[in-house]
Parts: C-alpha cells; sequence; structure tokens
C-alpha cells in the first residue's frame, strides 16, 4: 500500500507517518516540496508505466510550488490521472479549497489533524482506488476481448475475387465489432452465391447475432443453394434463438442473388434490405427489391425469388443502409443517386465507397458496399 506524504513542514510529516504506522501502512514516502514529488513520480519522464502509489496527502500551503498546482500537474499526466489526492491543509477557505478540487483533488482534511478523520478520508479514498483499478482492469480485459473478436469476424469476410466475376467490397465498422457481414460462394455447378446482411443495432450485441447468422449461412448456401429455400432456412434458425425471454429483438435484413454466367441469369431475394441496383447490359437499371419481410421477426414467412435475364454483361451494387447516413441523404436521393452510378459504364474499374460519399469519418453506422461485373 503505497502512500506519499508532501508537507513542507517537518513536524506535520512526523505525525501523518506516526499516524499511518500505528494504522498498519507501512509502505509511504514522505517529501517537503513539490518538486521532489515531482522527481519521484517522474513527470519530466516520457515513462509509460506510472510509479507505484495509491494515495497522495499533499499539502497546499508550501513554496515555491503549492499543492494546488502541484495538483494541475500532476493530473495531466494520464498514468496518474485515477490517483487519488487528498489535500491536507489549515486553511479555512472556501474557495481555496473549491479551488483545490477543481484541481483534482479527491478529499480534503483540515489541519491539526484527527486522527480518525485522516484514517477515515484514507481508507474511503483507497476503496475509491480499488473500485478504479477493478475497473479499469476489466475494461482492459473486454477490450482484449473485443479485439481478438474483430479479429476473427474479419476472418470470416471473402477476398475480392476475379474470376468469371468480379466482386469488389468496401467494408467500414462503426467501431470494433460490426453488424454488417457478406459472404459469397462458387457452386460446382459455376454459378455464384452471394448476400450481404445487416443485423439490427450496433455493438457487441448485434456482431454476436452477426457471427451466428454467418455460421449458418453457410451451411445453408452449401446445401440448399437456392435463394428461397437459404432465406427460409436463415428465418428458421433465427426463430429458435430465445427471443421471448430477451429485451433485444433478434433480426436481420438481407439481399442473396445467385449469378449463372454459363444461363445469364441473376436469381434473388431481398429480406427487407436496401434495393440494391443492377444494370442489364448498359442499357437498363432495375432496383433489386422485394422477395420477403425482414429475417427473424415471424416463425415462417413468404418468400418469393425474381429472376432477371441479361445478354452480354451485368453491373451490381448492393450496400447496408450505413452508406445511406454516410451520403447525408434522404434514402430516395440516395438510392438515386445509386442508380446513377450503377448505370454508369465502370469499365474495369468499379466504384468505391469513396467515389459515393465523402463522409465516411462521421459514420454513425457500419458500411458497407459491394460491386459485382459479369463480363
Amino acid at each position: 500500500m503505497g502512500i506519499i506524504i508532501v508537507d513542507d513542514n517537518k513536524v506535520n510529516l512526523f505525525v501523518m507517518e506516526k499516524i499511518l504506522k500505528a494504522a498498519g501502512y507501512e509502505e509511504f514516502e514522505s517529501f517537503t516540496s513539490a518538486q521532489s514529488l515531482y522527481d519521484h513520480l517522474q513527470l519530466a519522464e516520457p515513462v509509460q508505466e506510472p510509479v507505484e502509489a495509491d494515495l497522495i496527502l499533499l499539502d497546499i500551503m508550501m513554496p515555491d510550488i503549492d499543492g494546488i498546482e502541484a495538483c494541475k500537474e500532476i493530473r495531466k499526466h494520464a498514468r496518474y490521472k485515477d490517483l487519488p489526492i487528498i489535500f491536507v491543509t489549515s486553511l479555512d477557505d472556501s474557495q481555496i479549497l473549491a479551488k483545490a478540487l477543481d484541481a483534482g483533488g479527491t478529499d480534503y482534511i483540515s489541519k491539526p489533524i484527527n486522527k480518525m478523520e485522516l484514517l477515515a478520508r484514507i481508507r474511503a479514498a483507497l476503496r475509491l482506488k480499488k473500485e478504479l483499478d477493478l475497473r479499469k482492469e476489466s475494461e482492459l480485459k473486454i477490450h482484449r476481448d473485443l479485439k481478438l473478436a474483430a479479429r476473427v469476424q474479419r476472418g470470416l469476410l471473402n477476398k475480392p475475387i476475379s474470376e468469371d466475376i468480379r466482386i469488389d467490397v468496401t467494408y467500414k465498422p462503426s467501431s470494433a465489432l460490426s453488424g454488417d457481414m457478406y459472404y459469397w460462394q462458387k457452386f460446382d455447378d459455376n454459378r455464384y452465391g452471394i448476400m450481404l446482411f445487416d443485423v439490427m443495432g450496433h455493438g457487441v450485441s448485434s456482431s454476436l447475432v452477426c457471427m451466428f447468422v454467418s455460421s449458418i449461412l453457410r451451411e445453408a448456401m452449401k446445401n440448399l443453394r437456392e435463394p428461397e429455400l437459404v432465406i427460409k432456412e436463415l428465418n428458421r434458425q433465427m426463430s429458435l434463438l430465445d427471443q421471448e425471454t430477451s429485451d433485444i429483438p433478434f433480426y436481420f435484413t438481407a439481399i442473396y442473388l445467385i449469378i449463372d454466367p454459363l444461363r445469364k441469369t441473376v436469381e434473388y431475394v431481398n429480406a427487407g434490405h436496401p434495393p440494391g441496383f443492377l444494370n442489364i447490359d448498359g442499357s437498363q437499371t432495375v432496383a433489386l427489391s422485394g422477395g420477403s419481410c425482414a429475417i427473424g421477426f415471424f416463425d415462417e414467412i413468404k418468400v418469393k425469388t425474381t429472376t432477371v435475364s441479361y445478354e452480354d454483361h451485368i453491373q451490381i451494387m448492393l450496400f447496408t443502409d450505413g452508406v445511406y447516413e454516410a451520403m447525408k441523404l434522404v434514402e430516395i436521393e440516395a438510392d438515386k443517386h445509386l442508380e446513377k452510378v450503377t448505370s454508369e459504364d465502370w469499365g474495369d474499374l468499379a466504384p468505391s465507397l469513396d467515389d459515393i460519399t465523402p463522409h465516411q469519418n462521421e459514420q454513425p453506422d457500419d458500411i458497407c458496399l459491394i460491386t459485382i461485373q459479369v463480363k
């Protein structure tokens, strides 16, 4: 238990040391000036780890540097922002005491020192520090867990491909974990299944559901393939979650495509998701909308697959609703702009999110944009 005592009066130091020893506190350091305290705490050194200390008893009235200025200087250093500082003073000026507390003081005690009061205030300050230390330890563990979870989540994402079709993606979570996810797979009949989905909410809860959906999606696409069957299976799996006892409703929107470059068809189901746009042969752009409600609302849902044919080539743009917010446009205006971008000739360079909106640094939501070209 490291307690630091700072007082220019050696008699006061002696009295406080005696009180602390009698109370069982063995580890303490005593200083007669703020500068000595600075040197002990290594405030001038670019160190990362703080000097081990649990509390400072700091006199206000001292020569050269008073306790209030010393407290302000200590609080400038992040490594000591939670270190309890109790002012010890003979002053009875409420304005000065207010300044001392505003400077970062935890508490104060008046001179002449009352033994019982001093020990009570020390115990209270140390309890507070212990709680803060436990909180910081817990936050650090959570931060490490979130970083690991984010790495796992990123590991599930497909890399862009350029084979029979070209798929590019921009993926920008609003925090470490995301509720947006995408997945594509080439089937053995040379068709491609592509899904983009967006789980309701943000942060840890939505990302956990997102990981759950991702795991069942892969099996569903592998075994069932067809849009109607895959969407119904995802809804069945979501209905198995214990939602009645949860304050958080679990549901997500999705758009699932199957592209067949040989037959030149696109089959899709849109389950309550932003529409996405498909440009056919450079002459017509259609919205990929309709087919189902969002997944997870009801135990059973109606699903309708839509098929679009093309003759030469197609361009497809899929996105989550975070793109709307980044564009800072109402959905109608945003859709018009995205439809226009989809109708343009992309050549060998599909548009990126930066081409569509410059406002991603202010994003309140996860963002995902997928472009698909088949030639």
